[in-house]
């Protein structure tokens, strides 16, 4: 009789994860406290797989440019000021890890998961049951000043030496790559390795991938607690009754830390708050997906529309829209795209979404001393899609008891424990 593996959540982690268990032969059950996938964080992102960021959230320099930042409504970072235990906790801990000793450590770790995620997508996409738009034309991180760009150089070199192509290109250069779109910038760094998809069609094919194998959703059902037996889990505990299992996947993103907290584990997580906006039919359609350096804003051609989205807004699990933060995205566009207007995007309903951001900008992934049946899979922060076949083929592995094929120990659930 195959084992049975439930798994808290069914944004990418949990797809994700249900799709690679199901394809080892386990008997998967999916439960979320919304309905079927629809609208959550994968779906709005800006849909890049970026071996490129190899930085964590947490790095030198983001203390201070943050508290720069979040003076200003329409910055790319902004905290709501609120007396908030956990927020005060986890902006310490966020300082004590942005150090270079840190960053130094963390860089290969989240180098060799974006890479084998780029692999599983490409595995992915030869499926012919998986049609989710992928794009491997790479990334420009596009540099409106000099300065900028001089700095954007020194990351380019650290990815060279990671093993990570990149290259420094001149306002030139950078047109030539993509001749269809004109661009008001000092130059770019030239990401090859990026690439880029639609996450809606990604999710939407995912979802029919795990129904085919007999994965059971149980939507619209919240997790109110667990039932223990020793050292391990039984069972789920809902409004509606128990969801036993003989292990337990935990890929409830920004939710997490208040589902585990029953069990004893402290898993510090802010919700960020990000935004996108659509254009159906944009005045250009660029060909290459890009970072607008200085605004932190992503641009995404899908199809033939063109998404742009930004921002971290800490302000608690909630979703309503600051129109002052979308107003900063959409007026960043015109200064790196002159042919694009503030109007363009007039009568273009943002699109909202929290992601799980743990203090140190590394996932919480693996086995926790918490129970001995139970694996965490979440606080991806920005890296959500980029991250995730990655994260639920090692899942699946440490779900079969196999080597999970990295080092996780940066990423252990128990690290602040």
């Amino acid at each position: 009789m195959n084992q049975s593996v439930v798994i808290l959540g069914q944004g990418i982690m949990g797809l994700c994860s249900a799709y690679y268990a199901a394809r080892r032969g386990f008997e998967v059950t999916v439960i979320d406290r919304e309905p079927l996938p629809q609208n959550g964080c994968s779906f709005g992102n800006a849909g890049m797989i970026v071996p490129s960021h190899f930085i964590p959230l947490a790095a030198p320099g983001m203390v201070a440019l943050g508290l720069k930042w979040m003076w200003n409504p329409e910055s790319p970072f902004y905290i709501k000021p609120r007396l908030d235990a956990d927020l005060i906790g986890w902006a310490l801990k966020f300082w004590q890890a942005a150090t270079p000793a840190r960053v130094t450590a963390a860089a290969p770790v989240l180098r060799d998961l974006n890479l084998a995620s780029r692999a599983c997508y490409e595995e992915l996409g030869s499926l012919p049951e998986m049609d989710f738009g992928l794009v491997q034309k790479g990334l420009l991180m596009l540099c409106r000043s000099a300065h900028t760009l001089e700095e954007e150089a020194r990351t380019a070199a650290r990815a060279v030496a990671l093993g990570v192509p990149a290259e420094v290109l001149d306002a030139n250069a950078t047109a030539a790559l993509d001749p269809g779109v004109k661009m008001d910038v000092a130059g770019s760094v030239y990401f090859p390795r990026d690439c880029h998809l639609s996450p809606n069609k990604f999710m939407a094919s995912l979802l029919a991938a795990c129904l085919g194998m007999g994965v059971k959703f149980i939507t619209e059902m919240e997790c109110t607690g667990w039932r223990r037996e020793g050292t391990r889990l039984a069972a789920v505990q809902t409004v509606d009754g128990e969801v036993q299992g003989d292990q337990f996947v935990l890929a409830g993103g920004s939710w997490s830390g208040e589902t585990i907290r029953p069990l004893g584990l402290r898993l510090p997580m802010q919700a960020g708050k990000g935004y996108s906006v659509t254009l159906p039919q944009p005045r250009e359609l660029p060909q290459i997906c890009s970072i607008l350096t200085e605004a932190r804003v992503a641009v995404t051609p899908m199809g033939a529309a063109l998404r742009v989205g930004g921002t971290m807004e800490l302000s608690g699990l909630h979703t309503g829209i600051n129109p002052r933060r979308v107003q900063g995205i959409i007026k960043s566009v015109p200064s790196y795209f002159p042919s694009f207007q503030t109007e363009d995007f007039e009568g273009i309903q943002p699109w909202v979404g929290l992601r799980p951001c743990p203090p140190d900008g590394m996932p919480y992934l693996g086995r926790t001393a918490a129970a001995e049946n139970l694996i965490l899979a979440t606080g991806h922060s920005m890296m959500g899609l980029s991250l995730g076949p990655a994260t639920g083929l090692i899942v699946s592995r440490l779900l079969d008891r196999q080597d999970p094929g990295h080092d996780l120990r940066l990423l252990s659930p128990d690290r602040y424990a």
